[in-house]
């Protein structure tokens, strides 16, 4: 029995220490390094934005089983990362992982297992993120409220209108149903001026506007809209003025001219009264001019004795306003100065008249040495045919008194004393006319004084040509030489000699003193009319 129990104890151990030899070098072959094991299926580790990864991390090695071993992330977890001790592994990338400039994006992460013989391994892990790209969003936009004749702007908020990738975009407008004259630029600015029936078409209900918002460059679209309404506000109306102008600056007698148009946001219907206030009276109402409803023009021409004298300038304000039927007022003033002006057409005239009056002058003056001429011509020719006569007759008469002898006879001893005292006194009082020049009067006189006259006459005759055609003009006229020239004029007609030349001071002129004789005297002549 001992022996049996000794042989049992003996076997025993010898069966155990075979146990234990071979399990140690099961072990040592078995034993392999502790590692992290992967997922096998392609593209495990790559997804876009907004698309989740899912796995569970394994490990294999180690010296205790893969049961017991604790799972971590040690660097580059992000907030939507789900990981837990089991190695299960949860991530849904936002949006803003990449972006349109770096569509593809890598998110290194590194994991860490530790099992509880206290070995640890890890393994960076690299995923790669690919960008979404996302349309723009629209909110509900405010209303763009429209006036009437005016040019309506409306920008598009841009806090309601927004790109969640933060790409730019732009606006593009929806033709379709588009009201005409409106227009939508690529940044979201609307402008329209609606025109009357337009504007009553709106009044009747709001209508919309679509546009589409597009990212770039993606081109992805969001389609948004903007409602049209009337203004509600009793706005009051508005002036236009042509030319826009606060100050007038202008002469008398010169025409100033403004146009007025209005609008009213409520409609053009809304307005009832266009007029003005001015601080001086002598600006008469009429000067406001209604073309229509809603265009007036202001058409004043200040007269020349507008500006008083010795005033050289006059200014005052006007102030233009208009009303609409709740009597909201819109007012535009402006500062108008008056100069003082001389009246050109009457100065023109009164300079006319005396270039005229000195050239009338000067006519008379020739057609009288005209008379005056042919008078001497006659005269001269009298007393050169007198001494002729008065010759032959004294020739005669003596004749008569030597053969009145022989004539009479010693018949009639009467008649030929008759004959001898009528000859011998009829000599003697010729020979005495002779001697004094009643009868035939000096012939070198009358050729000096003729030849003065003819002198002067020259002279006058060039001279008013002359001033005839220097001052035929309104503007020749208007400069200073002119009163001078013509007090020049005026003194060469007061001829020194007058008394010698024997011009009567009371002869009249038996012509009228027309323009056209005028000009026949001094073909450079110009009437009033003709100058410019």
């Amino acid at each position: 029995m001992y022996l049996i129990k000794r042989l049992g104890i003996l076997l025993f151990t010898l069966l155990g220490t075979v146990t234990h030899i071979v399990s140690a070098q099961d072990s040592a072959f078995e034993y392999s390094p502790f590692q992290l094991v992967l997922p096998i299926q392609p593209n495990w580790n790559i997804a876009e934005e907004g698309q989740s990864i899912g796995f569970q991390l394994k490990t294999r090695g180690g010296k205790s089983g893969p049961d017991s071993v604790y799972f971590s992330i040690v660097e580059g977890k992000m907030k939507d990362m789900i990981f837990d001790t089991l190695g299960n592994f949860m991530w849904t990338p936002s949006y803003d992982i990449a972006d349109r400039i770096n569509t593809l994006r890598s998110v290194p992460v590194v994991f860490k297992a530790t099992n509880p013989a206290g070995e640890s391994t890890t393994q960076q892990i690299d995923f790669k993120i690919i960008h979404v790209n996302r349309p723009p969003e629209v909110d509900e936009l405010r209303p763009f409220y429209v006036q009437y004749k005016t040019q309506n702007t409306y920008q598009i908020d841009k806090n309601a209108v927004r790109d969640i990738d933060s790409d730019p975009v732009v606006f593009i407008p929806v033709a379709e149903g588009m009201p005409e004259g409106l227009r939508m630029s690529a940044n979201g600015e609307v402008v329209w001026e609606p025109s009357q029936t337009q504007f009553n078409i709106l009044r009747k209900g709001a209508r919309y506007i679509e546009f589409y918002v597009e990212d770039q460059p993606s081109k992805a679209r969001t389609k948004g809209r903007i409602k049209l309404e009337v203004t509600q506000t009793d706005l009051p109306p508005e002036i236009t003025m042509v030319p826009k102008i606060s100050r007038v600056k202008s002469k008398e007698n010169t025409t100033i001219n403004i146009k007025f148009f209005l609008a009213d946001p409520n409609g053009d219907d809304d307005i009832t009264t266009f007029n003005f206030i001015s601080d001086n009276r002598d600006v008469p109402s009429s000067v406001i001019v209604k073309n229509t409803p809603t265009q007036y023009e202001f058409i004043w021409t200040p007269g020349y004795d507008f500006v008083k004298d010795p005033f050289d300038s006059l200014a005052f304000d006007i102030t233009f306003y208009v009303l609409d039927k709740t009597q909201n007022r819109e007012e535009r003033r402006i500062r108008f100065t008056i100069l003082n002006t001389i009246n050109e057409a009457e100065r023109d005239q009164y300079l006319y008249s005396l270039y005229r009056g000195a050239l009338v002058n000067a006519w008379g003056l020739l057609e009288q040495m005209k008379e005056k001429e042919e008078e001497l011509k006659k005269g001269y020719r009298r007393a050169k045919k007198g001494k002729q006569n008065r010759s032959v007759l004294n020739a005669s008469l003596g004749a008569t008194t030597g053969l009145a002898p022989v004539i009479a006879g010693t018949t009639r001893p009467s008649l030929k004393n008759s004959i001898t005292t009528v000859g011998g006194t009829t000599v003697m009082t010729i020979g005495t006319l002779e001697a004094t020049e009643v009868i035939g009067r000096s012939t070198k006189d009358l050729l000096d004084r003729f030849n003065y006259v003819m002198e002067k006459k020259s002279d006058l005759q060039n001279k008013g040509d002359i001033f005839a055609r220097e001052y035929s003009l309104k503007s020749a006229r208007r400069t200073g030489d002119f009163i001078r020239k013509l007090d020049e004029f005026r003194s060469l007609m007061n001829l020194r000699g007058l008394v010698a030349l024997e011009l009567d001071a009371n002869w009249e002129n038996k012509k009228e003193a027309t323009d056209k004789a005028i000009k026949r005297a001094f073909k450079d002549f110009s009437s009033l009319e003709e100058a410019q």
